[in-house]
This record gives C-alpha cells, structure tokens and sequence, in this order.
C-alpha cells in the first residue's frame, strides 16, 4: 500500500474492529451504546459516563438526529434519556418498540413524579414502599371495587414494571423503594399542577386501558422501555 493511500492517522487510531469505518473514539461509542441500550443514564451513578455525554452531547446528538432520536439531559438530576423526535412521515418511529404503562402503572408513575417534584432541592431521595403503593392505586379503584386480591396482584405488577423501567429502584430494605430521578423526564410537565387532570382522566378511563402521558398534547401510548 502506498504512502498516499494509508488512512489518516486519527483514523488508524480509532480503528477497533476489521471494517470499522466510524469516527467516534471508543468511550463515545460505549456512550452511544449505553444511551440506546436504555433506559437512561444515571450520572450519579456513573460519573464517568455522564462526563463524556456532557463533553460530546453535541456530537452524540448530531449521531441521534439521524434515527430520529433525542438527546434529552437534566443537568440539575443528572439524568440523561433518548426520546423519539416528533415527525409525520413513515418509518421515522424508535428502532425499538415502546410498550405502554397500563392504567395501574401510569397512575402509580404519577403520583410518584408529583412527589419527585415536591421534594426537588431537599436534598433527600423519595422514597415509596409496596404498602404506600397499594394506598395510592385503592384510592384510584373504580367505584364499588373491593377486591383486595385484585388490588394486590395490580399492586405488585405495577411495582414490577417501573423497577423494570428503572423509574424506581430496589433498596436494602424489603418493600422499599427509591422513586428516580429520570421518572422527572420520562413524564415531563412543565408543572405539577398540570398532573391532576390527567389522573382524573385516568380515573374516567376503562380499567383494561394502557396509556402513557404527555405534558404538551393529549394521553399517548408510549413511554421508553
């Protein structure tokens, strides 16, 4: 191979694998993966990570735009997440299919995002345990509900989902659970007080329907998964 035909030195450098033709330098790629893999990132958690999304937040966005996707970053929570851009054409949805909240878990997710709210710049985490969880979904029953094995079974379920979305997170203690700081971003509101007209729609709703929220426009059907 001649001199002329040898790649750049910056390339040769970030070459990682045989074919590679991306420019990104390793971290950035890792970065990218884990901002796809989902469901956000947590700089608290991983400073390291959050340091390098800051630094090149602008690249990594210039990367998303071209699959429809957003870079959405709280700098005060330390959060970041990808959402799906808002465009009318065919093949534009997320690469991964979103699955709705069920009623129970999107009532439970604002409760808890109203709570988030008003313990912004405490300090102190917000935290929810299984029996604060069933109060808040008995309290939101269709009238002339009793079945408390029911209430149970949604309970649990509903717990279940949000540890799976990582919108609240296992602690050391058994029925107790710490609610995120993404749950902020997942259901944005501009303000909280815009939450309890959605949860009286919530209320109207039947109980088989999913919905997910958002803070701009009617109910929708997806959240990140």
């Amino acid at each position: 191979m001649s001199a002329s035909s040898q790649p750049p030195a910056s390339n040769t450098e970030r070459t990682l694998f045989l074919g590679d033709t991306g420019s990104f330098p390793l971290e950035l790629r890792q970065a990218l993966v884990r901002l796809l893999r989902g469901p956000y990132i947590d700089g608290t958690t991983d400073p390291a990570l959050w340091t390098t999304i800051l630094t090149h937040s602008v690249s990594l966005q210039q990367y998303l735009s071209e699959i429809f996707l957003l870079l959405s970053i709280d700098s005060e929570r330390k959060i970041a997440l990808l959402a799906p851009a808002s465009i009318d054409a065919v093949h534009t949805q997320p690469i991964v299919a979103r699955k709705p909240l069920r009623r129970e878990e999107t009532l439970l997710a604002l409760r808890l995002r109203v709570l988030l709210d008003r313990h912004a710049g405490t300090g102190t985490d917000v935290s929810i345990s299984r029996a604060g969880a069933r109060e808040i979904l008995a309290e939101h029953r269709q009238p002339g509900t009793v079945d408390d094995k029911r209430l149970d079974e949604q309970t649990d379920g509903a717990l279940a989902r949000l540890l799976s979305l990582k919108l609240i997170l296992p602690t050391e203690l058994f029925g107790e659970y710490r609610v995120s700081n993404a749950l902020a971003l997942a259901l944005p509101f501009e303000s909280i007080e815009q939450i309890p007209a959605y949860l009286a729609a919530l209320d109207k709703a039947a109980p088989t329907e999913s919905l997910d929220f958002d803070a701009n426009d009617e109910p929708t059907q997806e959240i990140f998964s």
